[in-house]
C-alpha cells in the first residue's frame, strides 16, 4: 500500500485519534481524541473581543447587541487526554501561505468563517487585509501572506435551479463545484436548511434522477445530496494538493435540547451532558466512512450540544423579536471549531 493510500485508509476513523495529535508535524499525545472532553472556565479567554473585530456581522455580535453576561466566551475546550493547542494566528497563516481556503455551506459556515477572520485579524492587528464580496463569494485576504479565506453560501451543496415549473432542488447535480474547484482547503457544511418548510423552503420540486416529487423525507434527501457531493470529491480532488474538511452538524437549542429549559434564552452555563445523537450527524459520518478520498470531520456536534449558553438568543440580529438558538455568539463556540481546524490543517 502506498503512503497516500495508507493515510486515506486511516482518515475514516472518525475519532481521528492519530491525526488530531499532529501539531506542526509532531505527535502531541498518542491516542488522544481532541473532540472528547469538557468545557472549563479560563480567564485568559476569549481569544478576541468582538469590539476588536470591525467587520463582525451584527447577528453574531452578542455583546454589542446588549448581552450582559460574560462567561459564555470564557470557556475553553479541554480534551480528556491532552491539551488543545491555543490558536496561533501567525502559525495559521504560515500554513496557509500561498493558498486559498474556502468555507462552503449555510450561515453556520458563515459563523465559522467570521470567527476565523476575527481570530486572525486580532492576532495580527497590523497586518493588511482586503475584504470583498463579488457574486456571493466573500474573500478575506492577507496580502503579505498571499493567503485567502473565502466563504460561499450554498446551504444544500447540490443545485437549486429556476425553471418554468418553479424552483427545483436537484439532488444529483452539483454545478457550484466550479466555485470551489481548485481551492487548496475546502470546508463544507450542510443540514439546517434541509428542515425548512413553508415560506422558508427554497424549492418547489425535488428531482432525484428520473423522479420528480413535491417533497420527501428530509433526512433521505440530505443523504442523497451528500452522496452526490461525496462522488464529486472522490472524482475530482487530489489529496496531495487539496485538504478537505466537513463541519459536523452544529446543534441548535430551540427546544432546550438536553436540558430542562424551553430554549436557549437566559442560559449562562454549559449543560452537564449532551443531548441524544443527531441523526443528520450519523448520516454524515456514514457517508464519510464510505468515501475513497480523505475527508477530515470537524466533529463539533457533541461538544457544541453542551453549549446551550453560546447562542445569541435574543441578542442576535432581530433582538427580542427573533430568538436565535441556532447560530453562535462571537467570540464563542466557533472559535474552538477553528482551533480544531488549525490543529488539523497541514
Amino acid at each position: 500500500m502506498g503512503y497516500c493510500s495508507f493515510l486515506a485508509a486511516f482518515v475514516f476513523v472518525l475519532t481521528i485519534s492519530v491525526w488530531t495529535n499532529y501539531v506542526n508535524g509532531k505527535l502531541v499525545q498518542n491516542g488522544c481524541d481532541i473532540f472528547q472532553g469538557s468545557w472549563v472556565l479560563d480567564n485568559s479567554y476569549p481569544l478576541y473581543e468582538s469590539s476588536k473585530c470591525p467587520f463582525i456581522e451584527r447577528q453574531f455580535d452578542c455583546r454589542k447587541n446588549g448581552r450582559p453576561d460574560k462567561e459564555y466566551n470564557k470557556y475553553r475546550w479541554q480534551p480528556s487526554g491532552c491539551k488543545l493547542p491555543r490558536f496561533n494566528g501567525v502559525e495559521f497563516l504560515k500554513k496557509l501561505k500561498g493558498k486559498r481556503l474556502i468555507f462552503v455551506g449555510d450561515s453556520l459556515s458563515l459563523n465559522q468563517w467570521q470567527s476565523l477572520t476575527c481570530m486572525l485579524h486580532v492576532a495580527l492587528p497590523q497586518a493588511k487585509y482586503i475584504s470583498r464580496t463579488v457574486n456571493g463569494l466573500s474573500n478575506f485576504t492577507f496580502p503579505d501572506y498571499d493567503a485567502s479565506i473565502l466563504f460561499y453560501r450554498n446551504a444544500f451543496l447540490v443545485d437549486i435551479v429556476s425553471e418554468a415549473r418553479g424552483r427545483v432542488l436537484k439532488l444529483d447535480s452539483i454545478s457550484s463545484s466550479k466555485i470551489w474547484g481548485g481551492m487548496d482547503v475546502l470546508i463544507f457544511d450542510s443540514w439546517h436548511w434541509w428542515l425548512h418548510t413553508g415560506r422558508k423552503q427554497p424549492w418547489d420540486w425535488i428531482v432525484d434522477g428520473n423522479t420528480t416529487v413535491k417533497d420527501m423525507d428530509r433526512l433521505t434527501a440530505y443523504e442523497k445530496a451528500l452522496n452526490t457531493w461525496a462522488k464529486w470529491i472522490d472524482t475530482n480532488v487530489d489529496p496531495t494538493k487539496t485538504q478537505v474538511f466537513f463541519q459536523g452538524v452544529s446543534p441548535d437549542h430551540a427546544s432546550g435540547q438536553g436540558s430542562n429549559a424551553k430554549n436557549c434564552v437566559g442560559q449562562t452555563q454549559p449543560l452537564k451532558r449532551p443531548g441524544s445523537p443527531l441523526p443528520a450527524e450519523q448520516v454524515l459520518e456514514k457517508i464519510l466512512r464510505g468515501m475513497g478520498k480523505p475527508v477530515y470531520l470537524l466533529n463539533v456536534t457533541t461538544l457544541s450540544q453542551l453549549r446551550i449558553d453560546g447562542h445569541p438568543s435574543v441578542y442576535g440580529f432581530g433582538g427580542h423579536k427573533f430568538m436565535d438558538c441556532s447560530h453562535w455568539c462571537l467570540s464563542g463556540v466557533p472559535d474552538t471549531w477553528n482551533e480544531f481546524l488549525s490543529v488539523l490543517l497541514t
